[in-house]
């Protein structure tokens, strides 16, 4: 056991960082250690390829109607595609026509799950936190076959 408090490990050695006392780089024609890692791993400012913004098509997006409510799709983006007609529709739109076609427990809540689905959760109390099982899913989107609208909107953010 050492007297310094019983770790064995060395201590830190620091290096010389006065680099004129070095006798390294005191040679004449050798660069200092600045000079010599200023440009490591960067490359140099006329080498980057410079960023150009993408060229964004000049025709607003459309603004489909929704079947379900009738009102303007303003937002094309959070839309989903209608499994009867292939028509973008609101969101909430589907939710309201899931939860007319199936019957809710007390306790029950529609959420989108991913890939086209969604699914009818059950939340249970529980000591760690909030827990939810998922009693059935709703497949909404067909998965193989894409829409007509989402490639038209798809191709204008392609660079």
């Amino acid at each position: 056991m050492s007297i310094r408090g019983g770790s064995k490990r060395r201590g830190y050695r620091r290096r010389n960082r006065d680099t004129n006392n070095d006798p390294e780089y005191s040679k004449p024609g050798k660069k200092t250690p600045d000079h010599a890692r200023s440009n490591v791993g960067r490359g140099t400012t006329y080498e980057r390829l410079r960023w150009t913004p993408p060229v964004l098509s000049p025709e607003p997006l459309p603004v489909p109607d929704c079947p379900y409510c009738g009102k303007p799709i303003k937002d094309i983006a959070a839309a989903v595609t209608d499994k009867y007609s292939d028509t973008p529709v609101h969101f909430d739109c589907i939710i309201a026509k899931i939860a007319e076609s199936e019957t809710l427990e007390k306790g029950d809540s529609i959420a989108y799950i991913g890939g086209g689905c969604f699914g009818i959760l059950k939340f249970t109390g529980s000591p760690h936190g909030p827990r939810f099982i998922i009693k059935k899913v709703v497949a909404w989107e067909d998965r193989e076959h894409r829409a007509d609208w989402r490639k038209t909107i798809s191709e204008r953010y392609l660079l």
